[in-house]
């Protein structure tokens, strides 16, 4: 039998509330960081592809934006990504945090994912951080709001229980093409992903309403592979001139420690050394302009 006949692959989508550690779990199940992290939520704003590679098999899965109830163009363009994430698949990993039972935010995805009639894995985060008797009395407490059709309690940030949870997903795929080559993890552009890189620098040194009032643009990616260096100029959109004003930074220091985190984690991904040139534009109230949303990629 050809290749074709044998191979199986399949979609998985990984949804939940903002901040339950999604991300984390594809980067661990890559085994490379494509998406980015931070403890605040609504960090992911796209939905993201890893591709992860089997024996004869292929799983494609889908990062996607928290869903909550959404405020706002940006977020609604969010949500909606990740709702469109629901359908057309083979399986959904819900994810929860094994710290907090159910609240309003996990049935109100669990209401979206009832309507899409895929089946559901229960996911549960961050199992490091409870007790057993807890672990066993939050599981009680989801499988009274939707028949699951497995449970997989696991840690993202260790990887204790990700073999498991591959190998729960592994049934679900059916016979069908190689969609991508063994040696590609994801289809975004590099240049996407030191966007994001730049991104998740400014949320993790960022308080309160700056964090997500903030766009990054690579405006030039220039390969220098006579001197085994890219020059990388990048734009940081803010909505107000205050938020400018600290980006900056006073004489520019905050502005130059941006940089150098991200510059450091792009030549880690890129494998290169890199110049990296950061500027900040205001452009006002741009996240609910949908000139600027189309612009900056939220479409």
């Amino acid at each position: 039998m050809t290749e074709q006949q044998t191979f199986r692959s399949g979609f998985v989508s990984l949804v939940g509330r903002p901040n339950v550690g999604k991300s984390t779990l594809l980067n661990k199940i890559l085994g490379q960081k494509i998406t980015i992290t931070s403890n605040k939520p609504q960090t992911t704003r796209n939905r993201i592809l890893g591709i992860h590679n089997l024996d004869g098999g292929q799983i494609l899965f889908i990062d996607t934006p928290g869903i909550h109830k959404p405020q706002g163009k940006l977020n609604q363009f969010m949500v909606d990504q990740a709702i469109a994430a629901c359908s057309d698949i083979d399986l959904v990993l819900f994810l929860v945090e094994a710290t907090s039972m159910a609240g309003g935010g996990d049935e109100f995805v669990l209401n979206i994912l009832k309507k899409s009639a895929v089946p559901v894995v229960l996911v549960i985060n961050k199992i490091d951080l409870v007790d057993p008797p807890k672990l066993l009395k939050l599981i009680d407490n989801f499988s009274q709001l939707h028949e699951f059709h497995a449970v997989i309690p696991l840690s993202a940030k260790t990887g204790n229980g990700v073999d498991r949870l591959l190998k729960e997903a592994e049934p679900f795929l059916t016979p069908g093409p190689r969609y991508y080559p063994d040696d590609i993890i994801t289809d975004l552009p590099e240049r996407f992903i030191v966007a994001e890189m730049i991104r998740e620098k400014i949320m993790r040194r960022t308080r309160e309403e700056i964090p997500y009032g903030v766009a990054v643009q690579v405006e030039t990616f220039t390969e220098k592979p006579e001197k085994n260096l890219v020059v990388i100029q990048a734009m940081i959109h803010v909505e107000r001139e205050s938020h400018k004003r600290i980006l900056v930074g006073k004489q520019g220091r905050m502005i130059r420690d941006l940089g150098q985190d991200a510059r450091i984690e792009v030549e880690r991904f890129l494998g290169t050394r890199v110049f990296l040139e950061l500027f900040v534009r205001v452009d006002e109230n741009w996240s609910q302009s949908d000139r600027m949303l189309r612009e900056l990629g939220y479409e």
